[in-house]
C-alpha cells in the first residue's frame, strides 16, 4: 500500500541515522550526519522534523528539489546537533547553531 496520492504535495519519510530516502519526484537521498560523541538520542527526530517544518512553513519553494535538499540537510544537522547534548528540549539547536554546524 502506498501513502502517496495525487493530492499530496510532499511525503517525508525519515530513517533516523540513515537520513531521508528518495521521495516522490525527488531523486536520491539526503544523508544523515555522523556524530562522533552521541550523548543522548532523545529529541533528535523531533528536532529534525521541527527544523524541517520551521523551514517550509512560509516557503512553498520547498517543493523544488534543490530547495528541498537544502532544507533536509538543515533538518538533519539539527537532529545531529541534538544528539550531542543531554536532554531533548535543552539540546535543541538554534538556527545559528545549525548554520554554523553546516559551515554557513
Amino acid at each position: 500500500m502506498s501513502l502517496w496520492h495525487p493530492n499530496l504535495k510532499l511525503l517525508l519519510v525519515t530513517h533516523g541515522e540513515k537520513g531521508c530516502p528518495a521521495l516522490e519526484n525527488f531523486h536520491g537521498s539526503v544523508e544523515a550526519f555522523n556524530v562522533n560523541a552521541v550523548v543522548d538520542t532523545n529529541g533528535a527526530g523531533d528536532s529534525s522534523i521541527g527544523a524541517f517544518l520551521s523551514q517550509i512553513v512560509d516557503d512553498q519553494s520547498v517543493l523544488e528539489e534543490k530547495r528541498l535538499r537544502k532544507v533536509l540537510r538543515f533538518s538533519n544537522a539539527c537532529g545531529a546537533i541534538t544528539m550531542t547534548k543531554k536532554g531533548a528540549i535543552p539540546a535543541l539547536p538554534s538556527d545559528s547553531e545549525a548554520l554554523c554546524f553546516l559551515g554557513l
